[in-house]
């Protein structure tokens, strides 16, 4: 049997634990594959890295083409199009038959979207949720991209109202710039979510610009960065009394479901 390859597809790529992740857990395991980081400037260069990648079984997909790269798949997964972005796609090389029988966008290649940000995401918060004195009813997301639109999904799984925060200054109808974050909108809003890179290695001394002297121990304050595990966000927040999480558990979690999505 062939050594399957799978890898991360995004750029920069320098903060990235993933390599390390799944590199580690396929020896643990004995699992005969590797992974690569594949770092592209642009996404143009997408189609000549599946042509030029045979042994490519499976990527996952990070900033900032978790949307882009949509366009160059053939199918989404019911949750993936529900969320509107994919961390994860499924490489599945065809034989000459059935290439000249499927009309697929690459040819002699089927790609299809998954999202595992989602399962990672919800298996880490779920514990803070059991855990808090009063649950959370609203949430600010801070940030728009791509693993923005699973965070919506998975606070909705919860029954919890998300509102997505912008940097823009004016920003669509239905989502707040930093400036409308009035204390009475952080006091309904018991739960932050950090979606945004502010704060991600290098660049460890930004954090997104909320009004920290608002928050209070009823805060559950949660950043999807997890290199490093403790950013300047979730500093200010615990200094505040909140309680803070990184996204560790949600990379290791979605990294699993990525694995088990490839290899069904």
């Amino acid at each position: 049997m062939s050594t399957k390859k799978y890898g991360l597809l995004g750029h920069p790529l320098g903060h990235s634990f993933s390599r390390s992740f799944h590199t580690e857990r396929f020896a643990r395991l004995g699992i005969d594959a590797v992974y690569e980081n594949f770092d592209l400037g642009t996404l143009d260069r997408f189609p000549a890295l599946i042509q030029n990648e045979p042994m490519l079984s499976g990527l996952n997909v990070t900033i900032p083409y978790k949307q882009q790269v949509m366009s160059y798949l053939d199918e989404l997964s019911p949750m993936a199009e529900r969320i509107g972005a994919v961390n994860v796609i499924k490489v599945e090389h065809l034989s000459d038959d059935e290439a000249l029988q499927s009309a697929t966008h690459l040819r002699g290649v089927r790609l299809t979207g998954y999202n595992s940000d989602i399962v990672g995401f919800k298996q880490s918060l779920q514990p803070l949720l059991e855990d808090a004195e009063k649950r959370p009813e609203r949430a600010l997301i801070l940030g728009t991209g791509g693993a923005s639109k699973a965070i919506r999904a998975g606070l909705e799984d919860f029954g919890i109202h998300p509102t997505f925060v912008s940097r823009m200054a004016h920003p669509k109808q239905g989502i707040l710039s930093y400036e409308d974050l009035t204390p009475e909108i952080m006091k309904r809003n018991l739960l932050i979510v950090n979606c945004t890179p502010l704060g991600m290695f290098p660049n460890v001394e930004t954090c997104p610009a909320i009004p920290y002297e608002l928050l209070t121990p009823g805060h559950i304050c949660f950043d999807i960065v997890y290199n490093p595990c403790e950013t300047l966000f979730m500093k200010k927040a615990a200094a505040q009394g909140a309680v803070v999480k990184c996204g560790q558990e949600m990379l290791e979690g979605q990294a699993i479901e990525s694995y088990r999505l490839w290899t069904e």
